[in-house]
């Protein structure tokens, strides 16, 4: 009696070598969204996901940590760094510039863990033009107005810089077709019961072959 064609496959799937790709996820969202909360949430709830931290040009914000929340670098040294093609996207906001160390995301893949980049849409478009097979996910606050609002409560930001971050989000948040998802931070929890979610599904992806860094 021939067994079920369902069957055959799951076995042929059981007897294949397999290894679980280590995943680039890309997170992006316009100022104001929630972003940093939801990426602190995720590595704090969810094991084996280490998040790169970027370089940059601006001065640190109190309670900001040198090596921790960013690298702060001066102008110059940034300059030198791309120059060298240490970066493996980099981006002018705002009038700073920040990267992400190719050298230090391809480390963490290549010992199995995922990594996690909070980055801005330029260098999402980037980083995807050099691993084809990373994860962009789009965070979007429920409307502009509750942006706005977010954006005045944290008082980090002059009415005129605040003006400015919304028309950025505005053409933001029309480049949020070119993720792969998007997640609507309206409630915090449930929007990070929806990117765990996320997380989990790409985890199990499966590849016959190891990672290949391009």
């Amino acid at each position: 009696m021939s067994q079920p064609s369902e069957m055959v496959a799951v076995k042929r799937i059981a007897r294949r070598p397999v290894t679980r790709r280590p995943k680039l996820f890309v997170v992006s969202a316009p100022s104001g969204s929630g972003k940093t909360t939801l990426c602190e949430r995720l590595l704090a709830s969810v094991p084996g996901i280490e998040r790169s931290v970027s370089v940059t040009t601006r001065t640190p914000r109190r309670g900001e940590v040198d090596g921790r929340d960013y690298h702060f670098v001066s102008r110059q040294e940034f300059l030198q760094r791309r120059q060298r093609g240490e970066f493996l996207e980099w981006a002018r906001v705002f009038g700073e510039q920040y990267g992400t160390l190719r050298r230090s995301v391809e480390r963490k893949l290549r010992s199995g863990r995922d990594v996690l980049l909070s980055i801005d849409v330029q260098g999402a478009a980037q980083v995807r033009r050099r691993f084809r097979d990373s994860v962009l996910i789009f965070i979007l606050p429920p409307s502009t107005m509750a942006l706005r609002r977010r954006l005045v409560a944290r008082g980090l930001d002059t009415l005129e810089a605040i003006r400015r971050r919304l028309s950025v989000a505005r053409h933001e948040i029309g480049q949020a077709t070119s993720f792969d998802y998007v997640i609507v931070n309206d409630q915090l929890d449930a929007a990070l019961d929806q990117f765990r979610s996320i997380v989990m599904a790409e985890r199990a992806r499966i590849t016959s072959g190891p990672r290949r860094i391009r």
